[in-house]
């Protein structure tokens, strides 16, 4: 069955997947890659230019679940989608909406760090910033919560394809938006355009939460979700919607 699915696979998806996997390897395998390709938000220490791009071919190593579902939805949606667009127009959709993606979690983690940081005392900011990731290395952390907090953010990393998905989820709904979806939990059938639109909304609500336990980058996969949106609104502006 494995055989068959990567053989009907569209080139720019098989490639796709060959790359996350292999970086997923080499996270375990060189620790480097883990400690310098993950994206840090630009006030941080540890930002690197190429974690922009790096970061999206990335994912937790904490459990292979993460790489499994988001390449699971690049091979069941990107595939229908590369074959529509063909691979350069699928490549690009793919890589607007990576970058549109990392372009709206930065915006929205840079002015939650900035309004954060309006609150302290800088006594307490540059203690967090000259500080603050030798004391994560070290399995420590701040006692005083705003420094905590703050500390947490600065030097936590985000990685995944999850941004990329969500614009082939947008693409996908808006060709196809009545094509019906099998959900996992609970098993019932959903069309595209009601699963997409209720799903961000979600995304949405827990991303305005802003719970301090919540590990999801939930503005990432709103950005790009909205960046596929707008690019395939664009595209398809003056052609009949696929169904």
């Amino acid at each position: 069955m494995f055989e068959q699915l990567f053989r009907n696979m569209t080139p720019v998806v098989k490639n796709l997947l060959i790359i996350n996997v292999i970086v997923y390897i080499a996270q375990f395998a060189i620790p480097w890659v883990d400690a310098n390709l993950a994206m840090y938000p630009f006030q941080s220490e540890a930002f690197k230019p190429i974690q922009i791009v790096s970061h999206f071919f990335m994912h937790s190593t904490h459990s292979i679940m993460h790489i499994v579902f988001n390449m699971f939805a690049v091979v069941m949606f990107g595939t229908t989608l590369e074959r529509v667009w063909g691979a350069k127009r699928f490549l690009t959709f793919y890589l607007v909406s990576a970058f549109g993606a990392t372009f709206l979690y930065s915006i929205v983690g840079y002015l939650r760090i900035k309004g954060l940081m309006a609150d302290m005392s800088p006594e307490d900011v540059n203690l967090v910033l000259l500080n603050g990731r030798d004391a994560i290395l070290e399995g420590k952390n701040f006692v005083q919560f705003d420094m905590a907090q703050l500390n947490g953010m600065l030097n936590t990393p985000v990685v995944g394809a999850s941004g990329a998905v969500f614009g082939l989820l947008a693409g996908y709904a808006y060709l196809f938006p009545n094509t019906e979806l099998m959900l996992l939990f609970p098993p019932i059938p959903i069309k595209a355009k009601y699963f997409v639109i209720g799903y961000a909304a979600l995304e949405l609500y827990q991303g305005f939460a802003n719970n301090p336990y919540d590990n999801v980058a939930h503005f990432a996969h709103l950005g790009g979700a909205l960046f596929g949106f707008i690019l395939v609104y664009f595209w398809q502006k003056n052609k009949n919607t696929f169904y």
